[in-house]
């Protein structure tokens, strides 16, 4: 995998605002989340940032492996990334209130950061394509 194209996917996470996690549980049931941020680390590392739900953390603490997309629905354009959790860095809390959210059941109260570890960088588009890397 190139650094320039690891360095593409963290611009276009940038541009579309959103990034798209996918993780399993032990099992293999499936389940999908999406966060805000997408940032590169000089280690060949991601860092996604978000409000993660109790779902994607269980299945990520018995299940390390996952894939992130980064897709733009406007031009097609995107990166399926496939690789490991490295660690989960706590990086904000809820004070207590949160008018917004009071009574809502099961929300997120910590925002996560988490590193990941890259092992394939593969294109993601609606129209055919490869799956393969290049």
């Amino acid at each position: 995998m190139k650094m320039q194209t690891l360095r593409e996917v963290q611009e276009l996470a940038a541009r579309t605002g959103h990034v798209f996690i996918a993780t399993a549980d032990p099992r293999g049931q499936p389940h999908v989340a999406a966060a805000g941020r997408l940032a590169l680390t000089p280690e060949r590392h991601i860092l996604v940032t978000e409000w993660f739900c109790p779902v994607t953390l269980s299945n990520l603490q018995s299940n390390p492996r996952l894939s992130v997309v980064v897709w733009d629905a406007a031009t097609d354009s995107g990166y399926q990334l496939t690789g490991e959790l490295e660690a989960v860095k706590e990086t904000g809390t809820i004070d207590g209130y949160a008018p917004n959210v009071e009574g809502r059941r099961n929300m997120p109260q910590v925002e996560r950061q988490l590193l990941l570890h890259v092992n394939k960088v593969l294109e993601f588009k609606r129209s055919p394509h490869s799956d393969i890397e290049e």
